[in-house]
């Protein structure tokens, strides 16, 4: 069971603790995240990849264009072609997640629809299908319903046991399952490590 204290331990404050804990149990059972190291392991992720539970839409808006050639750097290869992109995350969304995970082109505005949501960050038209599609909600008709608490809790549940981490967590494999979530970038390697520890022990 995800405890209050156990959302406290991964940086949610009381109020953001209280309100999620019965989603995160709801989703929780339902996907058989169960046990104490899949907890640990999915709150681990789920905290870092949602800045302990603030932030349940991804924010694309840059002010730099060293900051956008730095976090982008195969599609911004000078400042100036960065410019015109600050300031403005629907436009960059299109450009950067454009024909990527089943989204379509530039024109398409898959980039912007599709953009990450939730607490495990769901990106790209073809995750957003396959979830719509076992969980049985229009999320791709609805994509804004990802980032609201219940659906939020839902849909990182799903990815996590779709994407075989309730296993690796029965194994400890922290760091595969970081990969699985966050892909190659491997983001925040170590604070998702120290989380799960923190948490098996909050959990005790």
């Amino acid at each position: 069971m995800i405890t209050i204290s156990a959302l406290r331990a991964v940086g949610a404050t009381l109020p953001i603790a209280q309100q999620f804990a019965i989603p995160l149990n709801e989703a929780c059972e339902r996907y058989s995240i169960t046990t104490p190291r899949r907890v640990a392991a999915f709150l681990a992720q789920c905290s870092v990849e949602s800045g302990s539970f603030t932030r349940l839409r991804e924010n694309l808006t840059y002010t730099t264009p060293e900051r956008l050639c730095k976090v982008f750097p195969s599609r911004f290869k000078t400042l100036g072609q960065a410019v015109p992109y600050l300031r403005n995350p629907t436009k960059l969304a299109n450009l950067v997640y454009a024909n990527r995970n089943g989204n379509g082109d530039e024109a398409s505005g898959d980039g912007a629809k599709f953009v990450g949501r939730g607490f495990v960050q769901l990106t790209g038209r073809d995750n957003y299908t396959a979830a719509a599609d076992d969980i049985g909600i229009d999320y791709v008709g609805s994509p804004d319903l990802v980032a609201q608490p219940e659906h939020a809790a839902l849909t990182a549940a799903w990815f996590f046991s779709k994407n075989g981490c309730n296993e690796l967590a029965d194994l400890g494999k922290i760091d595969e399952i970081t990969r699985r979530v966050n892909g190659r970038a491997m983001l925040e390697a170590e604070l998702r490590r120290e989380r799960y520890h923190t948490v098996l022990k909050a959990l005790a």
